[in-house]
């Protein structure tokens, strides 16, 4: 094996190359050459790899002077398409750097002023990717591992060297095409394209699109590429060597040339470029407006919708076919990028986007041929009801000018209606929506929402003209009837959406809260009583609950008339029910809807009357939320829940690692931001309505709590006052008489805290004399009882000894005859009976 592999001394040949001299000299390196192609046919060991570096180094320089040895320079580049040969497993590591720098040394020999040798090496490389093992190998070799030489070239740097050998090969197509060929394989691993980004191959591959090539090459691998780079390296980064003008309009030539071709692969490569273009809207530092790439891809999205004559469209022919379908979903995608451009408005505006938008928003009537089959047109539909969604809040008054609202409610009517339909669900927006409308009314409550959400007057009053309120409660209703069958995450956003949109067409606005109450109470009396157990589902019963809550603070809170009926159905007990639960999300939003409520006396009483799990109080609840609520925030308390600081006694953990910053008299500081935030505030109020006396279910341990509660507003103004020494002294120092001022505030903040702690250990020590008696009286029925037991088991000692001592029997006889006589009176009656106290015959003594 060993005579084999060294049947070529390469030493020899690498010493007789770097010899120059005269022909015969010549003939013998070529023919050495030859030996050694023929000798390595099958591929190169590891260990020989330098070495046949170094050989091929010799030859391109030999080549500025002999051409001949171009050949055998081109079959030594040849060989390395093929695997590399290892003896060991070890070989691959131990011979990595040689390799890698070999494989680097092949990507500078592009410098070689010779077409065949460029071309050679991209062949190579490309050959990296799809290896193929000879038929026969040196014997006591075995093939490199498949991904071995491209893990060398990533190591290597070969990439970043092909790019920059794209300037060497400008003017030569075939060249330029095999590099971009080699670059297409590389650009398929992640590091090779971060190493192409290094060095601007996004730039110059951009520039390069619509070079001359007519077999259409330069353009399909240069932007495979392009893809590759945006998909895998540094998006920012290949985004930024895009953002140019320069590239702009090279990429907008590219894509209306293709626009107007009639070809398969032009319409798929068409499609790339949109892809590519998708990915730079999102950018807004590229200039797609300014370029006009904007303005001709919204006019394709639109011209078959709204059918106006545009020199931009000229040639252009929609075929229908798949590859048309997905370029219209990736227009309208980039139209729902654009939307969140503000600079983009008026563009949208003038090209009729809206308009071609509200096409979709009705029932497909149409057989699907020649226009689009049933389910494209259902795709392109939730499509464009989601694109409008992100641009109708930016074009409103084209919204209402196209009159929006009322085709959506339109379309939503047909969505509850009885029609038979059948949803295909195919897309990502028809998820959840098989067999059903679900996908479709899901959609149109979110442009709806969207528009809304503005909270534009005239969006609302067109929306309420037409009888909004009304069909919403429908479709709650409708949405509410299908989750008992099956719920879903359509229908669980469906919901909410609904319950938005009524917040905010009610909110301010008691007429239209009363038509809302009318059926809308009972309908949020149905969501209240949601069993808690479901919130954390997973599938959205949280939020649900959340948008039921709001939309009853803005639709019921505020008119007379729907507080009543909220009342008069145990809205307020069913408000307790969720309150017990003690969720976080839900315990501030709802203690604010009772502090609302809490102005109608119905309320304070069902709030007293209420009773919870295990005989809870409404008061009880709200004393557990306070401790939680403090113990979330870091306020310090000893273990009987006392007062700690009677200096600060609210202050949280975060307020302390504050440090002391003067902010203008407009600007809230912490302890005033810390009310807003907390929910102590909202049970302080609640407890004001309620009472701080007489309270029922309130142990030891809650009435020490609430002795904290009843004083919080005076803690509260002590605590900002505080805040106020601090900043003043912060600053300047004080006058005396300020000072003096300063002073006795908080003197009174600290009196305060210590009568208040001294309230509660009064009511501790309450609660241990009650224990105490309570012990004592226990102890005297254990007494009672162990008494009680003695005189039983005498009892029964005193029978047993009757039964078997005829002795004590008879003491018994005697004891029990002189009670009797005792027990006579001792006046005697004139003529009557006497009694006999012994039972004759008897033969028992019991």
């Amino acid at each position: 094996q060993d005579t084999q592999s060294r049947s070529v001394d390469l030493d020899h040949l690498i010493a007789l190359l770097g010899d120059s001299g005269s022909k015969d000299l010549e003939k013998e390196q070529l023919k050495t050459l030859k030996k050694v192609v023929k000798h390595f046919e099958n591929g190169f060991p590891l260990k020989d790899v330098a070495q046949i570096t170094e050989i091929l180094n010799l030859c391109a320089e030999k080549m500025h002077e002999q051409e001949a040895f171009t050949e055998p320079l081109c079959e030594l580049i040849k060989l390395f398409g093929l695997p590399f040969l290892k003896r060991k497993s070890s070989d691959e590591a131990n011979y990595s750097v040689e390799v890698s720098q070999s494989i680097t040394q092949l990507g500078y020999l592009m410098s070689v002023q010779s077409s065949q040798v460029r071309i050679q090496i991209c062949k190579s490389v490309v050959n990296f990717f799809n290896m193929e093992l000879p038929g026969k190998l040196l014997s006591g070799y075995q093939p490199t591992s498949p991904n071995y030489k491209i893990r060398m070239a990533e190591t290597g740097g070969l990439a970043e060297i092909l790019v920059l050998s794209l300037t060497l090969v400008e003017n030569q197509l075939t060249e330029k095409l095999w590099v971009l060929k080699a670059l297409q394989h590389l650009s398929t691993s992640g590091e090779s394209c971060e190493q192409m980004v290094n060095v601007q191959a996004a730039r110059r591959l951009c520039l390069c699109l619509n070079g001359a090539d007519p077999s259409g090459q330069l353009l399909f691998r240069s932007s495979d590429i392009l893809w590759n780079l945006l998909e895998k390296a540094s998006k920012e980064a290949a985004v930024n060597q895009l953002r140019s003008l320069e590239c702009v309009h090279a990429l907008k030539e590219a894509f209306v040339e293709l626009a107007c071709g009639f070809r398969h692969c032009d319409h798929q490569l068409r499609n790339d470029l949109l892809v590519i273009a998708t990915l730079l809207s999102e950018s807004f530092a590229v200039p797609m407006i300014e370029s006009g790439f904007a303005k001709i891809l919204i006019v394709l999205a639109t011209c078959t919708e709204v059918k106006l004559p545009n020199p931009l469209v000229k040639g252009f022919k929609l075929t229908y076919s798949y590859e048309d379908f997905e370029m219209k979903k990736l227009l309208f995608n980039i139209i729902g990028i654009l939307s969140k451009d503000p600079s983009a408005a008026q563009l949208l505006s003038e090209n009729h986007v809206i308009p071609a938008l509200l096409y979709y928003v009705k029932q497909n009537q149409r057989s699907g041929f020649p226009d689009w089959s049933a389910a494209q047109y259902e795709e392109l539909q939730l499509h464009a009801l989601a694109v409008l969604a992100s641009v109708a809040p930016m074009l409103v008054d084209k919204y209402l000018s196209c009159q929006a609202n009322t085709l959506l409610l339109v379309f939503l009517e047909w969505c509850i209606g009885q029609d038979p339909f059948f949803g295909r669900g195919n897309s990502f927006h028809g998820t959840g929506g098989r067999g059903t409308k679900l996908a479709q009314m899901r959609y149109s409550l979110r442009a709806l929402r969207s528009v809304v959400a503005l909270y534009d007057d005239v969006v609302s009053k067109n929306l309420c003209d037409q009888g909004a309120i009304s069909q919403l409660l429908d479709i709650l209703k409708y949405a509410a009837d299908m989750s008992k069958e099956k719920e879903s995450i359509a229908l669980m956003e469906i919901q909410a959406d609904v319950f938005f949109i009524l917040s905010v067409l009610c909110e301010d606005d008691n007429d239209k809260k009363e038509l809302f109450s009318c059926e809308g109470i009972g309908i949020l009396i149905s969501y209240l009583k949601m069993d808690p157990t479901r919130l954390c589902s997973g599938i959205g019963h949280n939020c649900l609950l959340l948008s039921a809550l709001d939309c009853l603070w803005s639709c019921v809170i505020g008119c007379c008339i729907a507080e009543e009926s909220f009342i008069e159905k145990q809205g307020v007990f069913l408000l307790l029910d969720l309150l017990a639960v003690k969720d976080n999300n839900l315990s501030n939003i709802i203690l604010g809807v009772l502090v609302e409520f809490s102005d109608n006396p119905k309320t304070v009483l069902h709030m007293s009357i209420w009773r919870g799990k295990r005989g809870q109080t409404a008061a009880n609840v709200l004393v557990q939320l306070w401790r939680q609520e403090e113990m979330d925030l870091g306020v310090k308390r000893d273990q009987y829940g006392k007062i700690v600081d009677t200096k600060r006694p609210l202050i949280t953990s975060f307020q302390k690692q504050q440090k002391v910053i003067p902010v203008p008299a407009c600007c809230p500081s912490f302890s005033i931001m810390e009310i807003s935030e907390s929910i102590r505030a909202k049970i302080y109020s609640l407890f004001c309505k309620l009472g701080f006396e007489n309270l029922p279910g309130l142990s030891a341990k809650d009435v020490v709590t609430l002795a904290i509660i009843q004083h919080y507003i005076d803690f509260k103004v002590g605590e900002v006052w505080s805040e106020i020494s601090a900043e003043i002294k912060e600053e300047f120092r004080p006058v005396t008489s300020d000072e003096r001022v300063l002073q006795l505030i908080l003197e009174v903040t600290e009196n305060t805290g210590r009568m208040v702690l001294g309230l509660q250990t009064e009511a501790l020590g309450r609660q241990h004399d009650q224990e105490i008696k309570e012990e004592k009286k226990i102890y005297k029925e254990i007494q009672a009882t162990q008494i009680q037991r003695e005189m039983i088991n005498k009892s029964w000692e005193n029978f047993l000894a009757r039964t078997s001592n005829y002795e004590a029997l008879k003491k018994a006889k005697m004891r029990q005859k002189t009670l009797i006589e005792a027990s006579r009176s001792k006046a005697k009656l004139h003529n009557g009976p006497e009694h006999s106290t012994d039972i004759p015959k008897l033969h028992t003594t019991v």
